[in-house]
């Protein structure tokens, strides 16, 4: 199976027609409390339930709310690339009869391209989006009768947190009657490439950089690796991309992880797969990388995205008694429960999907059920991802890896966006659009969107496999002409004529 699918490790004790009964829960009420560790999506999102069904609610941060996702990780980054994608558009921008002096082009000289951006302040507008979304956070946590409390938290047994005050006063302890553990993860390091900040770095310290990356070499070509190296690449950096794998986004779909690579090579792009870092160090002009067969690479700059590692260490989990994994996530059910009652886990922490939309679906579940709500419970074959290349990538639903692997029955076609009219004007070449469908019932078992705007042309889709729609019922609904979607549309009615009748 598909790991977006199910968790056959954290399966629920629980589930009975869809729902999950609030069993052991607690009555929600305006004496009851409730301790949030970590101010991250799971975490606020949880907040918010809680605090609307009338419990007493406290929030422990540390860095600021909005987390990692905020503060380091989703938005700063997704606001480079939005910035980085800027240029990417203008390389259509002759092939669409227009002519200036800051048109760019995937052959032009990358010096040329460096000269339009000034990193330093690229980087100072990401820093000050993200904090002006942690403000807006905390605002509302303030709007909502949420109390914060700066500092780290631990476990004091099930039912008790302290917590380390920020501004180094005594420590505190909260009594709660649910806890919720949401602290998220950092990045993997390794020890042979110790980030300084500088050189070698992590996906949280590159906005302190004041100058581009003449040449950055990026270890790691998952989701993370991928999405910087196509960013800086856009901006006028040199690239190298260093895989250890056969290729690109190992994890993904096939088809939609080798036209990213084409992409990514056509515009000047090194990718050098089946090679694995053994180190990275410091020189006196950038930096080496060495791989295990001994090549050496040479760069200015180094990325190290080689994963995450969950926030639990010192989280008094042991004490308090709840499972782990040998990774060191927080074990879960599909409601997000830990082995101890009234303490419940969400995000990065527990290990389930690194993704913020998932952290706040788990946190919500997490309080709602914990508050004596029935609540259905998590589905991951529900959850649409993306991954913010230029092509986007979006997918949801049963990958055709899944199916093919547990010997399912399904009949798919794939649509190139080139034939689609809007795709034209704007330029478009790359890009497409799968489908896989039941080959009798003719139900949308999942999909994958490869091209500009994915991860909002994916949601359609995903209605469809939430839903258990039919392709008859995507192809029958009105899309607008000319429009990207038009060709999900075109898709469904291309496996209407596959499908066999009963």
């Amino acid at each position: 199976m598909d790991p977006r699918l199910s968790l056959p490790a954290r399966t629920c004790r629980c589930c009975h027609n869809g729902t999950v009964p609030a069993e052991n829960s607690i009555p929600a009420g305006p004496n009851h409390s409730v301790v949030v560790v970590g101010g991250g999506p799971g975490g606020y999102e949880a907040a918010l339930v809680a605090r609307r069904t009338g419990a007493d609610v406290t929030v422990v941060e540390r860095s600021g709310l909005g987390g990692a996702a905020v503060l380091t990780d989703v938005v700063p980054s997704k606001t480079l690339i939005a910035t980085a994608e800027w240029l990417t558009i203008a390389e259509s921008a002759p092939e669409l009869g227009i002519r200036t002096g800051g048109t760019v082009t995937p052959g032009d000289d990358p010096d040329a391209r460096r000269s339009l951006v000034d990193l330093q302040a690229v980087n100072k507008r990401v820093l000050a989006l993200a904090a002006a979304q942690s403000d807006d956070i905390r605002a509302r946590m303030d709007r909502e009768g949420v109390r914060v409390v700066d500092g780290s938290g631990r476990l004091d047994g099930p039912s008790r947190v302290v917590v380390s005050p920020s501004d180094g006063g005594a420590e505190v302890t909260l009594e709660a009657d649910i806890v919720l553990l949401a602290t998220g993860a950092t990045p993997r390091t390794l020890p042979t490439a110790e980030p300084d900040g500088e050189r070698i770095l992590t996906w949280t310290q590159l906005y302190n950089l004041a100058e581009l990356p003449e040449r950055l070499i990026v270890v790691g070509s998952g989701v993370t690796g991928a999405e910087f190296a196509g960013a800086y690449l856009a901006l006028g950096s040199e690239v190298v991309l260093v895989s250890s794998r056969d290729r690109v986004l190992p994890g993904e779909d096939e088809d939609a992880a080798e036209l990213l690579e084409g992409v990514f090579r056509s515009r000047g792009m090194t990718v050098m797969s089946r090679s694995r870092a053994a180190s990275a160090a410091r020189t006196d002009t950038g930096v080496t990388v060495t791989l295990e067969d001994g090549r050496v690479v040479e760069g200015s700059h180094v990325l190290v995205a080689v994963g995450g590692v969950p926030n639990t260490e010192g989280l008094g989990l042991a004490e308090a008694g709840i499972d782990v994994t040998r990774s060191g996530h927080i074990e879960v059910d599909k409601v997000s429960r830990t082995s101890v009652r009234g303490v419940y886990a969400a995000g990065d922490c527990t290990g389930v999907l690194p993704l913020a939309s998932v952290a706040a679906m788990q946190g919500r579940v997490a309080m709602a059920h914990a508050l004596g709500d029935a609540v259905a419970p998590l589905h991951l074959g529900n959850v649409a991802a993306n991954i913010f290349t230029a092509p986007e990538i979006a997918t949801v639903g049963y990958s055709e890896e899944a199916l093919r692997s547990q010997g399912s029955r399904y009949v798919t076609t794939t649509l190139p966006l080139a034939r689609n009219p809007r795709a034209k004007m704007h330029g478009v070449h790359d890009g497409f659009v799968k489908l896989f469908a039941h080959p009798e019932a003719g139900i949308v078992l999942g999909g994958v969107v490869v091209g500009p705007r994915a991860s909002e042309l994916i949601f359609p889709v995903t209605l469809a496999v939430s839903h258990r729609l039919t392709v008859d019922d995507v192809a029958e609904t009105f899309t607008i002409y000319p429009s990207l979607s038009g060709t999900i549309g075109e898709a469904a009615r291309v496996l209407h004529g596959q499908l066999t009748p009963r």
